[in-house]
């Protein structure tokens, strides 16, 4: 009985042993880099759910409790937004890595014949990083998974507020609302008008988000 011959697989590129180890250990450090990075991100989003739940809970746990908290939940939630928006590029980095390593080395290893080149792609993402799309792009996208849902809530529990504080006898109208979101010596309108240019500003983000990735599309 003849012992079977284990096949040879025939690359389209010859790397050495080092070279295919050091690809390999770069493959496993942006892998893990990745998680790390994918950790940080559901960490930061976990912050703005919970620090929004907690000033709702405040606002609306007494009529005596002032609307302005939900302002207030507005802007940390930009603030968690922004710091977000910075670990998603980075992610994204590595996520680029990831993919040229995927497309080519891999394939490589496997019997294709990638673009003798690829080299010179993945060189260049090393010598110069840099994130497939810009601070904006990475804000929209962010709100479009997360935040704008975040905001959705703020808002209509900012609604329930002015109305809680609404004297019964004034009837429930827009002006009644706009009069509630008074702010000490800041009229309400002016605060309606902040607000509604602040959301204005969040959606823009988020339809105008793009990714550029030069090695696929989205």
């Amino acid at each position: 009985m003849t012992a079977m011959t284990p096949p040879v697989f025939q690359t389209g590129a010859d790397y050495s042993t080092n070279t295919a180890n050091a690809l390999i250990h770069l493959y496993r450090a942006e892998v893990g880099k990745m998680t790390a990075y994918r950790q940080r991100l559901d960490m930061t989003t976990n912050w703005a759910v919970v620090t929004s739940a907690g000033l709702a809970s405040f606002a609306l746990g007494n009529s005596e409790n002032s609307h302005a908290t939900f302002l207030f939940a507005m802007f940390m939630n930009y603030f968690f937004l922004h710091l977000e928006a910075r670990r998603f590029r980075i992610f994204e980095i590595s996520v680029h890595r990831v993919r040229i390593m995927e497309r080519f080395f891999y394939p490589a290893m496997l019997g294709e014949r990638p673009d003798p080149h690829w080299h010179q792609l993945l060189l260049a993402e090393l010598s110069r990083p840099r994130s497939p799309m810009s601070r904006a792009d990475s804000l929209g996208w962010r709100l479009r998974r997360n935040y704008l849902w975040v905001y959705t809530a703020i808002l209509m529990a900012w609604f329930a507020k002015l109305d809680i504080s609404r004297s019964h006898e004034v009837a429930f109208t827009p002006r009644s609302l706009i009069d509630m979101a008074g702010i000490g010596n800041v009229p309400g309108g002016l605060v309606f008008l902040l607000v509604g240019l602040f959301y204005a500003f969040l959606i823009r983000l988020t339809v105008r988000a793009t990714r550029d990735y030069p090695l696929e599309e989205g």
